[in-house]
């Protein structure tokens, strides 16, 4: 462990213990009785820290606190970002199938990470506790096919790949200059350079039913290309065409929570005064969204394009037949 958290960890063994003996610190520290000795007059001097010998109880302990300085580690808390980093790469880790090669590998690293979330509060698990990330519908995922497909796109290899498309229920063989990895909604996904379709593509990554990297260089798409396929449309399905603009309008009621939403980096929005909000959003392919837009069933009117708006109305009376 580095110094930090050699301090951290004195700390919490003051306050677990009462006293701790020299012989336990030196154990649990891992460090020579010269570090210990040193890392002790650096909390006292630094960090005001009331550690004192107690001859009676044969350790060190805290002294009660008096009118001195106040003692504080440093660096103990995390901000909203941080924390939800954190918590997002422990959640990222404990989904890996810790039985396999690479689950072996990680614990070590859940291990460090437990350490660090620990840092200011009794415990990592009272961490995870008190913040809670659920991912939303994910997707079970082969592991040996996401190793291979992450180590492509850091080696810039080409991969070959037999992908099943939902969309069509197919399957076909594609070559593939993978670009990057993104994980949206809880799964994970490619966004690729498509030699088939000479074009650049978004796979699914449980769609992917197998990979194999070839020794070819992979083509590299540029950042700004990267940034503008995603930015183009709603969602993770971007489809091809047009950019078109959809026009939502959300009841006064429902509008208190869609207000305050992101749904794309290029929305606007506006409130009315009766409180009813319109929402302006640009799409390429709107399966997505108009899964989104069924979620609030009857507190949102499709204004334009007319197109989505009767795709919409033939997808709420379908469910309307079925559950008739």
């Amino acid at each position: 462990m580095d110094r930090s958290e050699r301090f951290i960890r004195m700390a919490q063994l003051l306050h677990e213990q009462g006293t701790v003996t020299r012989e336990t610190f030196i154990a649990e520290l891992e460090v020579s009785p010269a570090t210990f000795k040193r890392d002790l007059e650096y909390m006292r001097d630094r960090y005001n820290a009331p550690i004192v010998w107690d001859a009676d109880a044969g350790g060190y302990r805290f002294e009660a606190s008096g009118d001195g300085p106040r003692f504080e580690l440093p660096g103990l808390w995390f901000n909203e970002g941080e924390a939800y980093a954190l918590l997002m790469m422990e959640h990222l880790l404990a989904s890996l199938d810790q039985s396999g090669f690479i689950g072996k590998h990680v614990a070590p690293l859940r291990t460090r990470l437990a350490a660090i979330m620990g840092r200011g509060v009794s415990s990592a698990d009272d961490m995870r506790e008190r913040i809670r990330l659920i991912a939303f519908a994910p997707r079970s995922l082969p592991l040996e096919h996401f190793a291979t497909i992450g180590l492509a796109t850091q080696q810039r290899r080409r991969l070959q790949v037999s992908y099943y498309a939902r969309s069509t229920d197919s399957t076909s063989q594609r070559e593939i200059s993978p670009q990057r990895l993104v994980h949206y909604r809880g799964n994970w996904y490619l966004d690729a350079w498509c030699h088939l379709r000479k074009d650049l593509r978004k796979f699914a990554l449980d769609g992917i039913r197998d990979a194999k990297a070839l020794d070819t260089p992979a083509d590299n798409v540029s950042n700004e290309e990267l940034e503008s396929h995603v930015l183009t449309g709603y969602g993770i399905v971007h489809g091809v065409g047009d950019v078109q603009w959809a026009r939502l309008r959300f009841t006064a009621e429902r509008a208190r929570w869609v207000a305050s939403e992101i749904w794309h980096p290029e929305q606007r929005g506006n409130t009315e005064p009766n409180g009813r909000y319109t929402l302006e959003i640009p799409y390429r392919d709107d399966r997505e969204l108009l899964l989104e837009i069924l979620k609030h069933a009857g507190d949102v009117e499709v204004l334009a394009p007319e197109a989505l708006r009767v795709r919409v109305r033939q997808a709420h009376d379908a469910g309307a037949e079925r559950n008739g």
